[in-house]
């Protein structure tokens, strides 16, 4: 690239300043710039993928593996047995089919439920992965105290309300789409997306926003697609395990690469 020459650059055509790199991960401006959204968040999932093999993160992996299987494996089981029992108790002679049926529903009930339940699993242990990826890239941020548990817990329950709140609103609505064939997917999809980019972002905000009405650094749209990202992930089987941890190193380095920009 040459040494930085300020003289020169000043006295150069304003074509030649455009073609000038711009620091860090901003776009290189020649001619039209594309969206920071467009550049910072592939590189924010990349190096939230990169981390995937720190200690801390896989412990959190493993915790929240364990606590959401076991959490899917009770539901499960209750979900069968009460609609087993309802659809017997409703349909004397087709016990069989009834069984079958309830099978069918509970796991059409879990994959719908996965993501609300991995998510709010992630709550409790989202902080290990923000810490882990502020210690190894953002070594000042690290310093932030934890919340008091008891903001914590209420940040949590503002969440789960916020989901139960817009799940209560889309449902009906994609109910209704189910005649277009891929609208309700859309829709849950959208919807979905919009929450988790909200989550996301505002669980990393929490410990280093000055004002309680003080909003996090990052763009509705730039939310909106990490959100979309994660809930695309949370639909590949497998993948989807590995989704909300991604998506809370991905948001970090957002909120704070934001932060840096800022400043």
């Amino acid at each position: 690239m040459g040494f930085w020459r300020p003289r020169a650059l000043a006295t150069a055509p304003a074509a030649a300043k455009r073609s000038v790199e711009a620091p860090g991960d901003l776009p290189v401006r020649t001619g039209r710039a594309m969206p920071l959204s467009m550049t910072r968040l592939p590189r924010a999932f990349a190096l939230g993928l990169g981390q995937l093999s720190d200690p801390t993160i896989l412990r959190v992996l493993a915790k929240s593996l364990l606590a959401t299987l076991a959490i899917f494996a009770v539901l499960g089981v209750v979900a069968w047995q009460g609609l087993s029992s309802a659809l017997t108790a409703y349909a004397a002679g087709y016990e069989g089919l009834g069984g079958l049926i309830a099978i069918v529903l509970t796991a059409i009930g879990g994959w719908l439920l996965f993501r609300v339940v991995a998510l709010a699993v992630l709550q409790f242990f989202a902080d290990d992965v923000v810490r882990a990826v502020e210690r190894r890239h953002y070594s000042a941020a690290a310093d932030v105290p934890d919340l008091p548990f008891l903001a914590e817990l209420a940040a949590s329950g503002r969440a789960m309300l916020r989901v139960i709140a817009v799940n209560a609103v889309v449902l009906p609505v994609a109910l209704l789409l189910l005649v277009t064939g891929i609208g309700t997917a859309l829709l849950l999809w959208a919807a979905n997306a919009w929450l988790l980019g909200r989550e996301l972002t505002e669980m990393v905000w929490l410990r280093h926003r000055a004002d309680k009405a003080e909003l996090a650094p990052v763009s509705g749209l730039t939310r909106f697609l990490l959100g979309g990202i994660v809930a695309a992930l949370l639909i590949v089987p497998f993948v989807n395990l590995l989704a909300p941890v991604l998506g809370a190193a991905a948001a970090t380095h957002l909120v704070h690469r934001g932060r840096a920009r800022d400043a």
